[in-house]
């Protein structure tokens, strides 16, 4: 784990998020723009990013290691589908919505990649992108259910399936498989637009920021929820990993995308299916603020259980 280095990370994210703030403010990115920079991130920069953690030598303990991560995530989206079941029951039905699925589906996609990939190298966003796999089925079945009718399960499939970030865990794993290497010009292009993964995911959780009323951002409900998704949740991970014995890189990229903020599509469902837009905004505002503080934390707490 490049620990060392977290600082320096978490000052450039802190710095790239208030690029976001003041474009927004400058209204250079309009409230609008938010979704088209959320799609460019999620069909075209994401993807390139996942291809080109890939491109590296098949290796048999890659290969467990990268099984081991999808079971860990697999079980940790069930752990949470069973919390978010029982610890909201007497929340009002806007706000029970939002924490349900802001408990099921965090931010590990948009803020979890460049962080796995700042603190673990190309490894740790090849276990990232493993890792997301169950947390997208869970996004786009269980997760779009709080908000609506359950989906069908033809729906379901077509949602997974066709995902931009999962088909390209389906060209990355074939490319590792077959170990074939793209053309020089193509694998440029695909590295060059996956290295904007950090600044643009950045900059969009900056745009996001400012549309936050702030002064009434902490609340008894949204201060539990930051105990949930940022204690609860990973210290389960954390335990459960040492218990199993799990690898300490394997177990060190599952902690630390545990621990990610609400999932900024949070706020964005809410909006579409008319839940509390607003306790939406401040949830996921409240917790990408105090994952500067979180996410070194936790990387310190990693370091010292698992010590490489």
């Amino acid at each position: 784990m490049k620990i060392e280095g977290l600082f320096d990370l978490q000052v450039m994210m802190f710095l790239l998020m208030a690029v976001g703030v003041i474009l927004r403010k400058l209204n250079i990115v309009p409230r609008e723009g938010t979704a088209v920079l959320t799609d460019l991130v999620l069909d075209l920069i994401l993807p390139c990013n996942i291809i080109s953690a890939f491109y590296m030598p098949m290796d048999r303990s890659v290969l467990i290691a990268e099984a081991e991560i999808l079971v860990i995530s697999i079980l940790i989206q069930i752990f949470c589908t069973c919390i978010s079941g029982i610890l909201y029951r007497r929340v009002p039905k806007g706000k029970r919505m939002v924490l349900q699925y802001a408990t099921v589906c965090s931010n590990a996609g948009f803020l979890g990649n460049p962080v796995a990939e700042g603190l673990f190298g190309s490894i740790g966003l090849l276990y990232a992108s493993f890792y997301l796999i169950p947390q997208r089925i869970v996004m786009w079945s269980a997760g779009v259910s709080y908000f609506t009718d359950c989906p069908s399960r033809k729906e379901v499939l077509k949602k997974v399936v066709r995902h931009p970030c999962i088909v390209a865990v389906y060209i990355g794993v074939f490319l590792m498989l077959t170990q074939i290497r793209l053309p020089g010009i193509v694998s440029s292009a695909i590295d060059s637009i996956g290295s904007c993964t950090t600044p643009l995911t950045m900059i969009l959780i900056g745009t996001i920021l400012l549309d936050a009323d702030l002064r009434h951002i902490l609340t008894k409900l949204t201060a539990a929820y930051t105990c949930i998704r940022f204690v609860l949740i990973p210290t389960v991970v954390l335990a459960g990993c040492r218990l199993a014995g799990v690898d300490s890189l394997v177990a060190g990229v599952s902690v630390i995308l545990a621990a990610m903020p609400a999932g900024t599509t949070t706020a964005i469902l809410a909006l579409k299916y008319h839940g509390d837009e607003e306790f939406a905004t401040q949830c996921v505002v409240l917790t990408t603020l105090l994952s500067v503080v979180a996410i070194p934390v936790w990387s310190i707490i990693i370091h010292t259980v698992f010590p490489t």
